[in-house]
């Protein structure tokens, strides 16, 4: 159990994170009929001159693929990364709902095929919607970061086409990414189970014991190595949420696998600073993005 200062500290950074104000989209688009079926678009401000485009930044948010976290409480960040001269496409997927909650009341974590299937449909989907609803952005400079729940979903959407040949999702080759930021990744499912990450979210997301064993091998980023897409996770050491370990659990993995994952450990940074404007933590995490789009 953390101490009560390290608890507090924690409360306080997400405090700061959650605090700021929604901001608006310049544009919002579908990939699909349901409502959560859409990305919001940013503007790259200021914008690129005639001979140039904006770097394309696509960001899945966390929130442990449970409803009560849409994508707005991440849109102070992809304003954030808008303000430093990237194009920004801000993803929103299905996620667990509260209709079948837990003993405990804890809502469940993602929705089984749909969170995968909307991840995969909404990044077949965004070249045609970038070209669109954003003709600043440079589709060919993408980079793709995602917070907790969407940094695995960055590192899985990433890895589609080292998926086992059965997958639905898999696709032919790897995806036109300069690469991923992944910020404090529940980037492997096992390490997560043990440290009770987001009260077993990641158990909860594969449909509980009965498909965790089975359906692995098809979702978590740690057995989905090497993808041969440049690869930098970004954890602050002091995170309660999704502790260090497991970010260090897969870029083990990904040198054993022959590939080098950059890992960058933020002393006295938690999990929300990650993804607060406010926060020094969030200008590292846009250095990040830039040293792969630019």
């Amino acid at each position: 159990m953390p101490d009560d200062a390290a608890a507090a500290r924690a409360a306080a950074e997400e405090e700061s994170a959650f605090s700021h104000s929604p901001v608006d989209p310049d544009v919002t688009a579908a990939y699909g009929d349901h409502p959560d079926q859409v990305i919001d678009f940013y503007a790259p401000r200021p914008g690129p001159d005639a001979t140039s485009l904006a770097p394309l930044v696509v960001v899945l948010h966390g929130g442990a693929w449970r409803a009560r976290y849409d994508r707005r409480h991440i849109t102070p960040f992809a304003d954030y990364l808008a303000r430093r001269g990237f194009a920004v496409a801000n993803v929103e997927y299905r996620r667990g709902g509260a209709g079948d909650a837990a003993a405990d009341g804890t809502p469940p974590a993602g929705r089984w095929p749909d969170t995968f299937d909307d991840i995969a449909a909404a990044l077949d989907a965004l070249p045609a919607l970038v070209r669109e609803a954003l003709p600043q952005a440079d589709p060919r400079r993408t980079v793709l970061t995602g917070h907790s729940a969407g940094g695995h979903l960055a590192l899985w959407a990433a890895a589609r086409h080292v998926l086992p040949a059965d997958a639905a999702w898999r696709t032919d080759g790897p995806a036109p990414l300069r690469g991923v930021v992944a910020l404090a990744p529940i980037a492997d499912f096992e390490v997560a189970e043990k440290l009770d990450v987001c009260g077993h979210a990641s158990l909860q997301l594969l449909g509980g014991q009965d498909g965790f064993a089975l359906r692995r091998p098809y979702t978590d980023p740690v057995l989905l190595l090497p993808t041969g897409i440049a690869t930098t996770l970004v954890q602050g050491r002091s995170d309660l949420v999704v502790p260090q370990q497991v970010a260090e659990s897969y870029a083990e993995a990904a040198a054993k696998a022959g590939e080098v994952a950059g890992l960058t450990l933020l002393e006295d940074v938690g999990h929300f600073p990650l993804i607060d404007p406010a926060a020094d933590a969030c200008a590292v995490v846009a250095e990040e993005i830039a040293q792969l789009a630019w």
